[in-house]
């Protein structure tokens, strides 16, 4: 499976929207820089007919030490998830 990446993005707006690659670097770092600070306030991005980004909570739970089996307190993190929008969900699956 070929990966797509930061550069091959560049590469592609800056052909479709007709636009230098310095512009269309600079667009997309402006892009995924808003998505980050909103989802940083903890506020979700809904792009519609891709997906929505929603910022997650794990509460500290009780966990055992893998090498030791002693029992540990497992700190509270942040992560994100992605839930896929219906549409695009269903382009994928044809």
């Amino acid at each position: 499976m070929k990966k797509l990446n930061k550069s091959d993005l560049v590469e592609m707006v800056s052909e479709k929207a007709h636009l230098s690659k310095r512009d269309a670097r600079l667009a997309l770092d402006t892009c995924f820089d808003l998505i980050i600070e909103t989802l940083i306030k903890g506020e979700e991005v809904n792009v519609t007919n891709f997906g929505v980004f929603q910022p997650k909570v794990r509460k500290s739970r009780a966990g055992t030490h893998p090498k030791k089996h002693t029992p540990l307190t497992i700190e509270e993190t942040k992560s994100i998830s992605f839930r896929l929008a219906k549409d695009l969900k269903e382009k994928i699956n044809k």
